[in-house]
């Protein structure tokens, strides 16, 4: 683990009363995942069912002043402490929303570079819910963003949902692809994997 994540693991702790619900973050190393979604200052990254916020505040330092994050989830306890955490930590560029990611996105169109989804596409119906989703995804993406999604591995059962919810790659791409994305890249998180998908032309 860097000197950067080690300071910011201490900042941002897993356990405690401060970590109001579950967060995928400390199951893999944070710097393999951003260092594999390449952000740059001036970036726009949405966090789609952001849970306590562990991503959208590392993104945030990350795209700086410049940039902007979109912080979305369907708990308003969830969304109220990451103002809360974000103002005390003097993170402007965040901006949080209650909102179900599954209902069309309070985001305008062509703003995001990256769409990010961590650990929560297992728990949507996306038989239901998957063409307005990834349809909504297209409409903020810009022409050249990414979708990135993080999910449990099936064959690894010591942590996260149940067998029974869990999606394979192999799924989460067919049900990406149909869509309009094409699969960029697919990376080893250990306990999770993540796939990066890009807008098809």
């Amino acid at each position: 683990m860097s000197e950067r994540d080690r300071l910011y693991r201490n900042e941002f702790p897993l356990s405690g009363k401060k970590h109001p619900g579950p967060s995928s973050f400390w199951m893999h190393d944070p710097e393999l995942v951003f260092g594999k979604l390449e952000l740059k200052e001036g970036d726009h990254f949405l966090d789609m069912g952001c849970g306590t916020g562990d991503y959208s505040q590392y993104a945030a330092k990350i795209i700086g002043n410049s940039g902007q994050v979109y912080a979305l989830d369907i708990q308003d306890e969830l969304i109220t402490n990451l103002k809360e955490k974000a103002h005390q930590k003097g993170l402007k560029n965040i901006k949080a929303f209650i909102s179900d990611i599954a209902l069309p996105l309070p985001v305008e169109d062509k703003s995001v570079d990256v769409c990010f989804i961590s650990t929560v596409l297992h728990s949507v119906d996306l038989s239901k819910h998957g063409t307005l989703l990834f349809n909504e995804i297209r409409r903020v993406l810009k022409p050249e963003g990414r979708l990135v999604i993080i999910e449990c591995k099936t064959e690894d059962l010591s942590r996260g949902p149940p067998p029974d919810m869990r999606i394979s790659p192999e799924e989460l791409e067919n049900s990406v692809e149909k869509h309009g994305f094409l699969k960029i890249n697919q990376v080893d998180l250990g306990f999770n994997y993540m796939i990066q998908f890009g807008v098809e032309k």
